[in-house]
């Protein structure tokens, strides 16, 4: 349970690399290719069959594209058309949205359309959305659909479900409709006033074929041809995934409303008038440790990196660039992030699950025994600040000034919590047994990496100065996804970011009939379900942010997650790596980006 910092000869054997990085990549030749990595292993690169996996979004919105986008280099974040002619119309009472889809846009070129052009329609749309009601797909997704209430869809997959037939694309439905070719109308049940924003999300709304999805059926997944700027050229799974420009892009001169700073003025100058995408062909490595990760950068293999654990301390300490980084023209991009870092406590499970009083104690103890200042050293680095509940910064209901007890840090508190509740050590073995006095012992999951063992050196630090015993089950990613949507897992922590301006997403983690998806801990509480419910319906304003305040306020009550802090993004730019912005929300941003020659 050591934590394992950066050993003098890497980092003498990093700094050589990056000293002579320059002329590896000025000796580049061919294609215009855009380096990158993913720290974590890729899924399905399908929209409905995708796991919620921030770095498989990177690649699926490089394929698939969305009626709507954003601006890359407007702050606030700014919605925009992207195969859609304009902006939706939507009524006053936020139950329908109709947009037309732009003539002219077509999918790449693939063996299902036997040779013909395919071009993009609305009915197109219509398949795509239909598909997370399939159950064959079992989408993680489909909460987002189903919390929407978009008409007849959900009894159009219950039909489906009962009768044990295939999914029936064919019958239409209200919710759902193209009224001609390029017409695309969407009604919903209930008000929702920021449903527009999932139709700005290639990994929920980006186009699907559906001559593809029938010829390549359940290996769709590995088989992706969408409208966007990239296809697919060749995939190794669990090793590289490379993506070259699409030659029947229609391809788009850069226009926008950039935010009146320096970085969005000078990047807006550059890309004026430009076609996009000025990248021939963007390289994904699978790089799950730190260490190889980092030295891939600083040998020039790979154009960026986020700067994570013990690499990112050397990187950037104290949040600055350190000076051997700085001097070789190494360029840091330092953002706070819209999103939460948090462990979330099954509350099926029988030892920490539950509202009865002394399991809400339970969880709360844990929670206060957590040393979050340790977490924010070790496991980010320093690039983190704690977090009072679970809604993300730059989301509508963050609040700056509101305190809670999710960010403290309390052993006495925990200890006293648990002596209450009469969590204590009858048999002096230095553990404590559960009320009933059985032996009780927590089981936290995570990522069988570096980044993995930090956390859990963090949390049996932590749990063992309160008394608490802890075993860990480390595996991959796809693994613990897997287990999660089972429930068969005791805790197991990890990072939601923020895919909308709205923090309701981060409300919608602890409503119940969400448990399964992105309501991990199983969750239900009727009360905080009616708040949920009240606020989703209402327009963005005083009413609405004091039942967001009310909600939050449940969640620290029954700690069902304990979040551990909000991120602070370093991303570390190679010196010729041009236009790089990270935005909040879009996950598409390549095509904007230009590698300088030298």
């Amino acid at each position: 349970m050591s934590h394992r910092g950066l050993r003098r000869r890497d980092w003498l054997a990093g700094s050589l690399g990056l000293a002579a990085a320059t002329g590896a990549a000025a000796s580049r030749e061919g294609p215009k290719t855009l380096r990158l990595a993913l720290p974590a292993t890729e899924t399905q690169l399908d929209p409905a069959q995708s796991e919620s996996s921030y770095y498989t979004y990177q690649v699926i919105a490089s394929i698939f594209e969305s009626p709507l986008g954003y601006d890359y280099l407007a702050r606030p974040p700014r919605l925009v058309p992207l195969t859609a002619e304009a902006l939706p119309e939507i009524p006053a009472d936020y139950r329908q949205i109709t947009l037309r889809i732009r003539p002219g846009i077509f999918f790449a070129d693939d063996p299902a359309f036997q040779g013909r052009p395919r071009e993009l329609t609305a009915a197109d749309y219509v398949y795509s959305l239909k598909r997370f009601y399939d159950p064959r797909w079992n989408s993680a997704d489909l909460y987002i659909f189903e919390g929407a209430k978009l008409l007849g869809l959900s009894e159009l997959r219950q039909q489906a479900l009962k009768s044990g037939k295939p999914f029936d694309y064919d019958t239409e439905v209200e919710g759902l409709k193209a009224l001609d070719r390029y017409t695309l109308r969407i009604r919903l049940a209930d008000p929702d006033p920021r449903f527009v924003y999932q139709l700005a999300l290639p990994y929920l709304s980006g186009a699907v074929a559906r001559e593809v999805a029938e010829r390549y059926g359940p290996d769709i997944g590995t088989h992706p041809v969408g409208t966007g700027a990239y296809r697919l050229a060749s995939w190794r799974r669990g090793s590289l995934i490379v993506l070259e420009r699409s030659p029947g892009f229609r391809g788009e001169v850069y226009s926008g409303q950039p935010a009146e700073t320096p970085l969005a003025q000078s990047i807006a100058h550059e890309l004026s008038g430009q076609r996009l995408p000025l990248i021939d062909r963007i390289e994904f490595s699978i790089i799950e440790e730190p260490q190889p990760y980092w030295l891939s950068f600083v040998n020039g293999r790979l154009d960026m990196i986020e700067a994570r654990g013990s690499y990112g301390q050397l990187a950037v300490p104290n949040g600055h660039l350190a000076p051997f980084l700085r001097k070789q023209g190494v360029q840091l991009a330092l953002e706070p992030q819209a999103d939460m870092q948090m462990t979330y406590f099954n509350c099926e499970d029988p030892v920490v699950g539950g509202n009865t009083p002394e399991k809400v104690a339970l969880r709360r103890a844990i929670a206060l025994a957590h040393d979050g200042a340790l977490w924010r050293r070790i496991v980010r680095g320093g690039l983190a600040v704690p977090a009072q509940s679970p809604i993300a910064p730059y989301t509508y209901g963050y609040e700056p000034d509101y305190r809670s007890e999710m960010s403290e840090y309390d052993p006495a508190k925990a200890r006293a919590l648990l002596d209450l509740y009469g969590y204590v050590d009858r048999d002096g073995d230095g553990w404590r047994e559960a009320p009933d006095g059985r032996p009780l012992t927590l089981r936290i999951a995570s990522l069988a990496d570096q980044l993995g063992r930090d956390g859990n050196e963090v949390w049996y630090r932590s749990l063992r100065a309160v008394g608490l015993r802890v075993v860990f089950e480390p595996a991959g990613w796809g693994e613990l996804l897997r287990r999660s949507r089972a429930g068969s897992l005791m805790m197991w922590g990890y990072a939601w970011s923020a895919a909308t301006p709205d923090g309701a997403f981060f409300l919608g983690i602890a409503y119940g009939p969400n448990a399964s998806e992105s309501n991990d801990a199983r969750f239900r509480l009727p009360a905080f379900d009616k708040l949920y419910e009240r606020q989703r319906v209402l327009p963005d304003g005083p009413e609405r942010a004091a039942l967001m305040r009310e909600a939050k306020n449940l969640m620290v009550a029954y700690m069902p997650y304990k979040v551990h802090g909000h991120r602070i993004q370093a991303d570390l730019l190679q010196p010729w790596l041009r236009h790089y912005w990270r935005h909040p929300f879009m996950r598409d941003i390549w095509r904007y980006l230009d590698l300088a020659s030298h």
